[in-house]
């Protein structure tokens, strides 16, 4: 029998866990501040309007690479996708910054 929350009576849900690494080049960026100005709205907005975890995570000491990291957690795996795709969608859409790569990984709580 499947309850309120999508769990089977008596067992409990699965939780899914995505991340995703986005490797990105700044355009003209000529110091870490900007690097900052450019950077820390990308994460507010991901955070804003995804309500996912973001943080800078690598190159901080480049001050034209950087890299963000992402992570949504879910009971529905699908939804982690969706979540880390749109997350990569908007990120590529900003025109003062290039996608090098994006990896995107899920895991279940059963994989340990």
């Amino acid at each position: 029998m499947i309850g309120k929350w999508g769990a089977r009576s008596g067992q409990g849900a699965d939780v899914f866990t995505g991340t995703l690494s986005l490797d990105l080049l700044l355009g003209d960026v000529r110091s870490l501040k900007q690097k900052r100005s450019v950077v820390r709205p990308v994460v507010a907005e991901l955070q804003r309007k995804y309500s996912v975890a973001a943080a800078e995570v690598g190159h901080q000491d480049l001050y034209r690479r950087a890299v963000v990291g992402v992570a949504v957690v879910s009971a529905d795996a699908g939804h982690c996708r969706e979540m880390l795709a749109a997350c990569e969608r908007l990120v590529a859409a900003r025109p003062e910054i290039e996608l090098l790569s994006a990896r995107q990984r899920l895991y279940r709580e059963e994989d340990e």
